[in-house]
């Protein structure tokens, strides 16, 4: 009895982190449509809105364009290489989902170094880049991937560095112990220094514009993407969307106080929302902002973000220290 009621809640809690990973997946493709809107709205232009109504189905258009366009491995590439680098980067962005606490009980994994494992995955996230640029074996590929090097490299440093007050002032790594550090006052508030930075650093992470140097259509004619096509380019694009899906989720647990602040609503509901308007600022943030040479990339994330959290984390741990 005890065996088969073991079993029972395994196969629930299978089933339940499968239902997240679906949901997040979904919503990332999904999420493709509402950036094209709002950047409609925001341009005074037309966004989709032939195919289904208000243009809802056109996510499904564009997947069955992705599922039979021709699938091309150009015959000068590593095919090997070539081959992986999408699947790597499709599935990065997924792994970070899991450490996530939707609310006290729904999280794939509550690990006690769960910040430490975030900072693992973000730094791998620049293989998949550097691999599709060398395997392509094509110039345009490769100048996109030596950029994603420098600037992943350097925002990944200002991404650990700014989090650093939080744990000073949580004294754990363990995600769900920080949201529940946040029940009287969001982390937001004294730690907003860090806040700054890590929104900047998470932009630069997930190559969102105005960082969005390794792909930057006007020099690089899509950078690292160039030759990739159909299902493969289509793993690269989801892959994008649902890191941005999984930086709003962090954003939200680490300084945005998690599921408390809206207590009229359920926990998941709330952390939802929260990272919906996360991801809005993404979106607004990509039209509102022109792109910047790549030399000034660099130069503001060292000359810029790196004090900032040095002096974010010196003003924390005096605070700590003579509290």
């Amino acid at each position: 009895m005890f065996l088969l009621k073991s079993n029972i809640i395994e196969k629930i809690h299978i089933i339940k982190n499968l239902t997240i990973l679906l949901t997040i997946i979904i919503s990332s493709a999904f999420l493709s449509f509402i950036e094209r809107r709002i950047l409609a709205i925001l341009q005074n232009r037309y966004g989709p809105n032939q195919v289904g109504w208000e243009g809802t189905l056109q996510i499904l258009a564009d997947m069955i364009k992705m599922l039979f366009k021709e699938d091309w491995i150009p015959p000068f590439s590593k095919k090997i290489l070539f081959v992986i680098s999408p699947i790597i980067a499709f599935i990065l962005p997924i792994i970070i989902v899991s450490i996530i606490p939707f609310n006290e009980n729904s999280s794939i994994m509550n690990i006690d170094i769960g910040i430490l494992f975030f900072i693992m995955i973000t730094s791998l996230s620049v293989y998949p880049i550097l691999l599709a640029g060398i395997s392509s074996n094509s110039k345009y590929p490769l100048l996109g991937s030596i950029r994603s090097i420098a600037q992943t490299l350097s925002y990944e440093i200002f991404l650990s560095t700014s989090i650093m007050g939080v744990i000073a002032k949580s004294k754990t790594l363990n995600m769900l112990e920080i949201v529940h550090n946040q029940k009287h006052l969001w982390n937001i508030v004294p730690q907003f220094f860090g806040f700054i930075t890590f929104i900047i650093a998470s932009i630069a992470i997930c190559h969102r514009h105005p960082f969005d140097q390794p792909e930057s259509e006007q020099e690089l004619s899509d950078g690292y993407r160039i030759e990739y096509s159909g299902m493969k380019f289509a793993l690269f694009f989801l892959g994008e969307y649902i890191n941005i899906i999984s930086m709003s989720f962090i954003i939200v647990s680490i300084f945005l106080g998690g599921w408390y602040g809206l207590n009229f609503l359920s926990p998941t509901i709330c952390i939802v929302l929260k990272t919906f308007f996360c991801t809005i600022i993404f979106i607004i943030i990509r039209a509102s902002l022109p792109r910047p040479r790549f030399d000034q990339i660099i130069e503001f994330g060292w000359m810029f973000c790196l004090p900032l959290t040095l002096l974010n984390l010196i003003i924390t741990s005096i605070i700590i220290l003579y509290k």
